[in-house]
């Protein structure tokens, strides 16, 4: 291994929101492991569009794959169950996991919500051997927590992130800069962090199909073909790449969207469909201590002609009574009375609640503070679906629809860089 000392863990779990279900449904009774055969986590099948979400190793033996739809898995694999994703559950088991990986280091970056980086740089006097300690790790998280993990050991983050996408589950591999030539360069180069199918299809008409391929081409060459992204996708092949672990990067915006169950054709539907959304992620943003100072909402009739519009919030805030009533304000001033599809709503303009401030304009904002926080914790006890309104009942729409929310809580993809 090599003497430069600087040492970067990427942890990634393994079929994450499929592995999740499987150790809540574990401990409360369920009589099979959804690891053990072939299962998804994925939409309602009775509603449009439902896709799989994740799924496990046996579903993958049938080539399902996570984005197609619930309809062309169940053709390739008739007897796949399907579960619905419960993003409440997701996010305390990845708050445990990032618990148990505090005791390892200070410097911890989230790079998805089943994804993190930590520092172990001058952690090897207190805790060993970082390929000990990696594996430690990975034996602590399956005895302690239930499910497995893949590790990922390197010298930066685009390298410990690769390795950890070699042989899963439940493996720990390094790739040093001296091990990338065996073991990265062989790789296909859509295996590449930051290349995607466009550059893909453009890098295969240049007859290069491997990462080692790509990491062989004169970078003029590339940034002529590419500009900018050229010369980092060289760079990446190379092995080259030194951000540090971000700490507590901020928090943009969080949103939630569904294809709805069938076409909304009056305004009091319309109006019923946001007020589900809205729940979910005023739940949230309670959840994170944020309040939102924009909200914007989108939708798309069945035409397919999308839309949206924002509005900027007098007061930040997080009260699903506020956020819904400029939900519906939105909507009133969007809608055409085209019989609409997908619903979307998104907060953002975060800032912390010790921000917080009473508007002169608002009464019994404090009541509705202390109701919100009341139906939150009987649904984190007993489940979001313990506590629902009544418009809901009979209607044919989930009181919390969305599923998994589309969100900001953690630095994405181009965060690496």
């Amino acid at each position: 291994m090599e003497t430069n000392r600087r040492l970067i863990f990427h942890i990634d779990v393994n079929s994450a929101y499929l592995s999740w279900e499987a150790v809540y449904r574990l401990q409360h009774g369920a009589p099979i492991d959804l690891r053990d055969i072939p299962s998804a986590v994925g939409g309602d099948a009775t509603t449009r569009h439902g896709i799989i979400l994740a799924k496990s190793i046996p579903a993958k033996a049938y080539k399902v794959l996570t984005g197609e739809t619930l309809y062309s898995a169940r053709l390739k694999c008739p007897e796949l169950l399907v579960v619905p994703p419960r993003y409440q559950l997701y996010i305390q088991c990845s708050r445990a996991l990032v618990s148990l990986l505090k005791e390892y280091s200070p410097a911890i970056q989230r790079f998805s919500i089943d994804e993190v980086f930590l520092d172990y740089t001058l952690m090897e006097p207190i805790y060993g051997d970082p390929i000990e300690a990696a594996h430690s790790i990975k034996e602590r998280v399956k005895k302690e927590l239930g499910f497995t993990v893949n590790i990922g050991v390197s010298s930066n983050k685009l390298l410990a992130k690769m390795a950890s996408d070699f042989k899963k589950p439940d493996r720990v591999h390094t790739l040093f800069k001296n091990e990338i030539q065996e073991k990265m360069w062989p790789l296909p180069v859509e295996d590449l962090f930051m290349v995607g199918r466009a550059t893909t299809s453009k890098l295969h008409k240049k007859g290069i199909f491997t990462i080692g391929d790509l990491a062989k081409v004169d970078p003029q060459s590339l940034y002529g073909w590419f500009k900018s992204h050229g010369h980092l996708i060289w760079e990446l092949a190379n092995g080259i790449e030194d951000s540090p672990i971000r700490e507590g990067s901020p928090i943009k915006g969080l949103g939630n969207s569904a294809t709805l169950p069938f076409d909304v054709e009056d305004r009091k539907t319309g109006h019923r469909a946001l007020l589900s959304l809205t729940e979910t992620v005023a739940m949230r943003l309670r959840d994170m201590g944020k309040s939102a100072g924009l909200l914007s909402i989108s939708m798309k009739d069945r035409d397919f002609i999308s839309r949206s519009r924002q509005r900027k919030l007098d007061v930040p805030t997080h009260s699903t009574k506020i956020l819904y009533r400029t939900a519906c304000c939105l909507f009133d001033e969007l809608w055409k009375g085209k019989p609409l599809r997908h619903l979307g709503i998104r907060a953002s303009r975060l800032q912390d609640d010790s921000q917080y401030q009473l508007s002169i304009f608002e009464t019994g904002l404090e009541e509705q503070r202390a109701l919100d926080k009341a139906i939150d914790e009987i649904r984190s006890r007993y489940g979001s679906d313990s506590i629902i309104r009544s418009c809901f009942l009979y209607s044919g729409l989930n009181p919390m629809m969305g599923g998994v929310l589309r969100e900001e809580e953690y630095p994405m993809m181009s965060s690496i860089l």
